[in-house]
């Protein structure tokens, strides 16, 4: 049974329609995303379902007594409280019950058994009294430990101010609170963005056994996969449900709009081909009654949409200038605060084409080691060695500090976009989410998370062969995050990044450096799935000489000298990664020469000698058909040899 249901729901800004006719429904045990381009009102039906909002037409139909809690993404502050007392505010509803149940007491106490008033009364009491035993009232003191504990506040934030903690910080009081209300319903608009990977794991779990429906939109793909069980999807104003998780639906999708888009290409060459008619002939007296004809054809037709976020964006980042093969040499690393001591005698190595994610918990100097990296901050003791010839690319949250206000969002980019890049340049726009007319705002007009977006796609305009990202996911939607993932993954550079997005960690390191206060730092060579199972069975850990404080991220390196046999076979496998790097590369050129021909065939089509020849369109499209089987069967190639290219890494 539904708690809450949207029927037949529309909303409307002005001329710009939102959603029209959607019908969405939450059950107790509904694990749900919602999902949709930036801009389709994923944030404005969170708030419509919440209460907030008033639709045009339609209604949203709840049941009695249904609580709903609802956590917006930003703009929530605390002050006047300690955090113990803030928490205490989310149990202001059994709090209420408790009274209730109180006043009861006190008239079941005035009346006498045989009153008409008594037997409802001992209904009420009894029902109110279940409610408030499995509520975990009685034991609330627990659970606001748990709660915060899991979302990264220490016991002594427990007295605290709550206006002495961050933005970031207050988001999190704000989760903390809606997960404790214990409503029937929560309504989550993007409760990861201040999270890190440690709290939004304590989250996965947590959302796993609550009794309630929930609700949420996230850009956070891995946990979207280990959260719901269905998806709706806002998508040309209407809501499609579909019944798996993220990555199910994400299939399912593919293949709906391979459909859609072939349709829809399909219906822009025969719009054409009408328009082209009544163009040739408008004015010619003997086709008039046949021009009017197509006109009315064109005017009742129903024009198939393709939003702009649609479209596939593959770019890729300028070429690395040439450096030596190593990159980075660490050498005794250590950074103090007074007597807080973040990290200490960190020493690695890092080669050409190493892709390094940091990971640590909340303080354990991710972020610093990366300034330092970057040579905005000084270590306390130890020294950074760079390479022959490297330029490093440095982003951070702060980087749009660097942004010109007096230009447009174009006039930024351009500045900086290599010529060979200028065709794409609104395609990169988009795929950062400056879409239409949005190029064309001020810098200045901004807000804080479309300067950063601006700012990361500068960056990585300008060449460079060790980029040092710290937190380059956030702020973007999933689309986004798809985009730039594949265009670093085809960096041939070096990248140091933090990033607290599972599946892009997984998708791009290749190596995890794990940073904790107190220990020595440790090297796994893989991706951080792989560093995961290593941390959660001790058995296959180092042992602590292995653990020692020089982390040498070369794979070669870490082969005993003594040992022939094992040199040898390193040197065999590196041999072999070596060729199967190169068959990459040339397949991908063959891709590039192919995607070329493609778009100057499609050009041909275009020409009026061509489209009036029916030998000449019908011998285009036999091209294009090969053109297109050949680039398929290359993409199972390199799909094939990439996943080789990872074993024999793995195996290294």
């Amino acid at each position: 049974m539904s708690v809450v249901q949207a029927v037949d729901v529309s909303l409307a800004f002005g001329e710009r329609v939102l959603f029209e006719g959607i019908h969405l429904s939450i059950q107790r045990n509904t694990r749900a995303a919602l999902s949709g381009a930036n801009g389709s009102g994923k944030t404005t039906l969170l708030k419509i379902l919440a209460g907030l909002v008033n639709p045009d037409s339609g209604e949203v139909v709840r049941s009695k007594d249904i609580r709903i809690s609802y956590l917006p993404q930003t703009g929530i502050t605390h002050a006047g409280n300690t955090l113990y007392q803030e928490m205490e505010q989310a149990f202001q509803y059994f709090h209420r019950i408790q009274d209730r149940i109180e006043g009861i007491c006190q008239r079941m106490a005035s009346i006498k058994e045989s009153d008409p008033e008594a037997t409802p009364l001992l209904e009420e009491l009894h029902q109110l009294q279940e409610r408030l035993d499995h509520s975990g009232f009685y034991h609330r003191d627990a659970r606001i430990s748990e709660v915060l504990r899991g979302l990264g506040f220490s016991p002594a934030d427990l007295h605290r101010p709550t206006e002495e903690f961050s933005g970031g910080w207050q988001m999190r009081i704000a989760l903390a609170k809606v997960l404790l209300e214990d409503p029937d319903v929560l309504l989550l608009d993007e409760p990861t963005n201040y999270l890190d990977i440690e709290a939004r794991t304590w989250l996965e779990t947590f959302l796993s056994t609550f009794s309630g429906g929930v609700l949420l939109v996230s850009h956070d793909k891995y946990f979207l996969d280990v959260t719901v069980t269905e998806v709706y999807e806002i998508f040309n104003r209407k809501v499609s449900r579909y019944v798996g998780n993220y990555s199910s639906y994400e299939k399912k999708r593919e293949e709906e709009l391979k459909t859609l888009l072939a349709a829809y290409r399909h219906q822009q060459e025969e719009i054409a081909r009408q328009e082209e008619f009544i163009r040739r002939f408008r004015y010619n007296a003997s086709k008039a009654a046949l021009v009017q004809s197509r006109i009315k054809q064109l005017e009742k037709l129903k024009r198939i949409e393709v939003p702009e976020t649609l479209k596939k964006i593959h770019f890729r980042f300028p070429p690395p200038p040439p450096c030596g093969k190593k990159v980075l040499e660490i050498e005794a690393l250590s950074k103090s605060y007074g007597t807080l001591e973040v990290f200490s005698d960190l020493s690695l190595v890092l080669e050409r084409g190493e892709k390094l994610v940091v990971v640590g918990p909340n303080g354990a100097g991710k972020s610093t080691l990366l300034r330092i990296l970057a040579g905005r901050d000084g270590a306390t003791s130890g020294r950074v060695l760079y390479g022959s010839g490297i330029r490093i690319g440095y982003f951070s949250q702060e980087q749009n500090e660097e942004l010109d206000m007096s230009k447009s969002v174009l006039e930024e980019i351009e500045e900086e976009c290599p010529t060979s890049l200028f065709p794409k340049i609104r395609d990169m726009l988009g795929a950062f989410l400056f879409r239409g007319n949005e190029v064309h705002k001020s810098v200045a007009v901004l807000s804080g998370g479309e300067r950063n977006r601006l700012a990361l796609l500068k960056l990585l305009l300008k060449p460079a062969n060790l980029l040092i990202l710290d937190e380059p996911t956030n702020h973007l939607d999933l689309t986004s995050k798809d985009v730039l993932l594949e265009a670093l993954q085809q960096y041939s550079g070096t990248v140091i990044f933090v990033s607290h997005d599972r599946y892009f960690m997984d998708g791009l390191a290749t190596k995890v450096l794990e940073l904790r206060l107190g220990e020595s730092p440790r090297i796994f060579v893989g991706n951080y799935s792989y560093y995961l199972q290593k941390v959660s069975d001790p058995s296959t850990l180092e042992t602590p000489a292995s653990r020692g404080t020089t982390v040498r991220l070369s794979s070669s390196l870490s082969a005993t000298p003594s040992d022939e046999s094992s040199w040898e076979q390193t040197k065999q496998r590196k041999s072999e990664i070596r060729k199967v790097e190169r068959k990459l590369e040339e397949i991908l050129s063959r891709i590039d020469a192919l995607e070329e021909e493609y778009r100057h065939l499609e050009a041909r089509l275009a020409l009026p000698e061509v489209y009036r020849d029916g030998e000449k369109v019908r011998g285009i499209k036999r091209e294009l058909e090969k053109n297109q089987m050949e680039r398929n069967r290359l993409h199972r190639e390199w799909e094939s040899t990439e996943e080789l290219l990872q074993t024999l890494k793995q195996n290294l």
